[in-house]
């Protein structure tokens, strides 16, 4: 708890809440203290004239009751210049001290105060004030400190119990204030980078700012560049990496694709013979061949995927595009059939998605048409509660092992001759964009089939 923000913001508001305390209390405590002996005054006074009142003498018992409600042992008056002694008893003890109380500043009186309540023995003072209603020039009592001090301690008492509810309640104010301005928004910004730092391919944990205090949000802002940033470098490092580990075989494959059509083009250059004309195709494919891996090579060396604008759109009328752009469709050597219902929605971003596949259904073609006879192509799709799927499947002759071993590897998942193995790498990336999967369902002599899962959580915000 302490080595939490919310702990220590806790702990400090409490102490700055009883400090403010502290500085009210001990004003109020002089202040009090100061009402005490006025009120004593007034009660003297009162008593006081009750004895001028009448020209007779008054007796002891009640000269004694008159002092016992006062709450003093004598009283003084001075009118016109005379000074009187109106109430007087015995004194158990020498006066102690003398407060003016016509003279005592702010700062005296709370000195005086904080003595009183640290001073527990009872002593005698005596207390000068000006009388209520102008009823003289002065009024001198003596009295005992005893019950100014317990009256002190209670009204003290009160006031600590008073500022330790309004401390508690404001620090609880405060802390659940700060916990959800401050406290909640960091733990959204360290959770997003927990889960980014688990999968950084997965664009759907990169965060999307949405704080409204400024300062979070400008970290919340550049947490979400640099996160964009090591994406896309992320994502060149592993391609550049792969295209490095490639060059070799490139280098060896294009050096004798152009051996052979550079054998063919000695042989048309040097002679008039009709083999020039049954050489001239096979020169060309070669050519055209070796010039399809340059670009497939160079275009995967330099590209950056942008993450995937997600939106939601029907999976049927995609489906139906790809198919069309493709070519295919019921009829024809190779038939498209498509088991997707029409309401059927699905959230990812629709440019990407139609790359996926079109590519998984040009490969199920170019695998169906190598083998001369007719063939199917299915795309079916469907959801759970999870994840949507779709499955793209044909009746080929299935993947060679050594293509299934490094299938979603670039230059080496190559299933058919002079493939490159970039469009089942591409698509698997692209699919990983979206926190989702691309694998391989079955593979043998009846065909093979792909799936395509999607999740349906949007990101880590879900996980909070």
């Amino acid at each position: 708890m302490l080595n939490t923000l919310s702990g220590r913001f806790l702990l400090l508001t409490v102490a700055f809440v009883m400090l403010a305390e502290v500085l009210i209390f001990v004003p109020s405590v002089a202040r009090f203290r100061a009402d005490y002996l006025l009120l004593k005054l007034e009660r003297a006074q009162i008593a006081s004239l009750a004895t001028l009142a009448t020209d007779e003498m008054i007796s002891a018992e009640l000269e004694k009751e008159l002092l016992a409600n006062a709450g003093v042992f004598n009283v003084v008056l001075r009118r016109d210049e005379v000074r009187q002694l109106v109430l007087s008893s015995e004194i158990p003890e020498p006066v102690y001290a003398t407060y003016d109380l016509r003279l005592q500043g702010s700062w005296r009186l709370i000195r005086d105060a904080i003595a009183q309540i640290l001073d527990p023995q009872n002593r005698v003072i005596r207390v000068i004030g000006n009388p209520v209603q102008q009823a003289g020039l002065l009024i001198e009592i003596t009295t005992e400190t005893a019950p100014l001090r317990s009256a002190l301690l209670e009204y003290g008492g009160r006031i600590l119990i008073l500022s330790a509810l309004i401390s508690a309640v404001t620090a609880v104010l405060l802390f659940l204030a700060v916990r959800r301005l401050l406290v909640m928004p960091i733990r959204r910004v360290v959770t997003h980078m927990t889960a980014y730092a688990d999968a950084p391919e997965d664009a759907r944990r990169i965060i999307t700012p949405t704080a409204r205090v400024a300062e979070l949000r400008e970290a919340e802002d550049a947490l979400y560049g640099l996160q964009t940033q090591l994406t896309a470098a992320l994502r060149q490092k592993e391609r550049l990496a792969q295209l490095g580990g490639a060059v070799a075989k490139i280098s060896h494959d294009l050096r004798n694709l152009l051996t052979t059509a550079q054998l063919f083009a000695d042989r048309m250059e040097g002679s008039a013979d009709p083999v020039v004309a049954r050489a001239a195709p096979k020169l060309e494919a070669s050519i055209r061949r070796a010039v399809a891996l340059c670009e497939s090579t160079l275009t995967f060396g330099r590209a950056e995927e942008p993450p995937p604008q997600l939106s939601r759109f029907p999976l049927r009328r995609l489906a139906d595009e790809v198919a069309e752009g493709e070519g295919l469709g019921p009829g024809g050597p190779v038939a498209c059939l498509i088991d997707i219902t029409p309401g059927m929605m699905v959230r990812g971003d629709r440019e990407q998605l139609y790359r996926v596949l079109s590519n998984l259904l040009r490969n199920a073609r170019q695998a169906i048409e190598a083998t001369g006879a007719e063939g199917t192509i299915t795309i079916s799709g469907g959801e759970d509660d999870s994840d949507w799927w779709i499955k793209v499947g044909d009746t080929g002759p299935g993947l060679p092992a050594r293509a299934r071993e490094h299938l979603f590897t670039a230059f080496q998942g190559g299933a058919r001759k002079g493939g490159s193995g970039l469009g089942l790498a591409i698509s698997a990336e692209l699919v990983r964009g979206h926190g989702g999967r691309l694998e391989l369902l079955r593979s043998g002599d009846d065909g093979t089939e792909f799936v395509i899962r999607l999740p349906k959580t949007v990101g880590p915000t879900d996980l909070q």
